[in-house]
């Protein structure tokens, strides 16, 4: 194929299809105003597969372009938000979506071999970065938004029901909220009524900690600086709360980079975060002194298990250990990598329920938020809570790169399709085959290491 101009007749079809992950999962990859972009500037055929619970109606985009259709067997290039049930893949397609099998998933591992069974190409949003390795297209923010919302509400309850009156009962769901600028308005009325009456007393300094500093680290603090809040550094909560210093008018957060949250294991060596990127294994948390600083944790940090973990089971229970009274009360876990960073997260969950309570001294859990314990958030897809915003922002980043795959010549070779460089990389198998740089997945995938890499 030589270009989009010229040869529409060889462009692939474009299919939006239904997700089906959960009840809740509302959200699209493309919006149907730059889908009729797309298809005015390629010509390309679009449909959309139904659904009776995806944000934007059928009607919009069949307005943009698009037929209606059931099945995505009329699509070439298949555009998805969550995994596609195995049962689901059909032959010679290109899926894009995210798959979670780059790290070897074992529960997306039959997914990922039929795709290969099947003679198809996939491409994983996770992996289009640029040169420097970012994230192109994300919903970071939104998981953000969505997390600093339900944790707020969730305590907002959880303290009521233990007899403590706080202004975040009032705090509703982030999916009950039309936007983000929605949340965020209420939130302000909230953090009124907080400079005004002020929060309670035996919850008081009031103080977040927030692990990270990255997108969606960015998305919580905009929702928690809808209060009145103030920024405290790390070196320096420990003493103003050692000291009582705060006041009940005030929320005050501690965002975390890595140098506050490990330190090098060798004697008298520095903090180095290209070292600590490079060999994680020099290093070791130091997280532990910071719990009995903190009202409620946010994580937002990116994690495998060659990294240190910053909340441990032991460390909650030694806190419990030390206290007259327990001061954490609440942790949202926004990054909720299971049995990882905050070791407690030990399942992941959904809208209906939420969350869970963890008993620090026995390392056990409770189902609800209501009761003795921290309450953990774990959400594992937050972004669907706010489907109309996080489709829209996920839309605008995605649209440059569907012209690229419609127009691919994915009869040749990888280096030769056409494919946008960007897209390349975010490659995982290609017509059937592991691409050179995900061939480690043999080793998930093919325990009597069978090579299904590209030649």
């Amino acid at each position: 194929m030589k270009s989009v101009v010229g040869e529409i007749e060889t462009l692939k079809t474009l299919l939006i299809r239904a997700e089906d992950k959960n009840r809740w999962e509302r959200r699209t990859p493309l919006v149907p105003a730059d889908l009729r972009e797309i298809i005015a500037e390629t010509g390309a055929g679009a449909f959309v597969e139904k659904s009776d619970k995806r944000v934007f109606a059928e009607d919009h985009y069949a307005a943009a372009g698009a037929g209606r259709c059931a099945g995505m067997a009329d699509g070439d290039v298949i555009l998805g938000v969550k995994e596609i049930p195995v049962e689901k893949i059909l032959d010679n397609k290109t899926y894009v979506f995210f798959s979670h099998t780059v790290k070897g998933q074992q529960s997306n591992m039959p997914l990922l071999r039929r795709i290969i069974e099947s003679g198809s190409t996939l491409i994983d949003y996770e992996r289009i970065t640029d040169t420097e390795g970012r994230r192109l297209i994300y919903f970071g923010p939104y998981a953000g938004h969505a997390g600093a919302i339900d944790i707020l509400s969730l305590m907002g309850e959880h303290w009521a029901a233990a007899g403590i009156d706080t202004p975040f009962a009032k705090v509703r769901r982030a999916h009950q909220y039309e936007s983000v600028n929605a949340a965020c308005e209420h939130l302000g009325d909230i953090g009124g009524r907080i400079q005004n009456d002020g929060l309670p007393r035996q919850l008081c300094p009031f103080t977040i900690g927030i692990l990270g500093y990255g997108n969606v680290s960015g998305g919580a603090q905009e929702i928690l600086d809808s209060l009145p809040t103030e920024r405290i550094a790390a070196d320096a909560i420990n003493d103003r709360v050692g000291r009582g210093e705060g006041d009940r008018h005030t929320v005050y957060l501690t965002v975390f980079k890595e140098q506050d949250l490990v330190t090098p294991k060798a004697d008298g060596a520095v903090f180095d975060l290209q070292e600590y990127y490079d060999h994680p294994e020099r290093y070791e948390s130091r997280f532990d002194r910071f719990l009995p600083s903190f009202t409620l944790l946010v994580n937002a940090v990116y994690w495998e298990k060659r990294y240190p973990r910053f909340v441990t089971w032991a460390g909650l229970k030694r806190l419990t250990e030390r206290a007259t009274r327990l001061k954490l009360s609440g942790i949202a876990d926004i990054s909720c990598d299971t049995h990882g960073s905050i070791e407690c997260n030990v399942k992941s969950t959904d809208s209906d329920m939420p969350a869970y309570r963890v008993d620090p001294a026995t390392g056990t859990i409770s189902d609800g938020h209501l009761g003795e314990g921290i309450v953990l958030l774990a959400v594992d897809n937050l972004p669907c809570e706010l489907p109309m915003d996080s489709s829209s922002f996920f839309s605008k980043q995605l649209r440059s790169y569907v012209p690229g795959l419609l127009a691919a010549d994915y009869d040749g070779s990888l280096g030769t399709s056409g494919l946008p460089p960007e897209i390349q990389k975010a490659v995982i198998v290609y017509n059937g085959r592991l691409t050179r740089d995900y061939e480690y997945l043999n080793g998930y995938l093919n325990p009597e290491g069978f090579d299904t890499t590209l030649p």
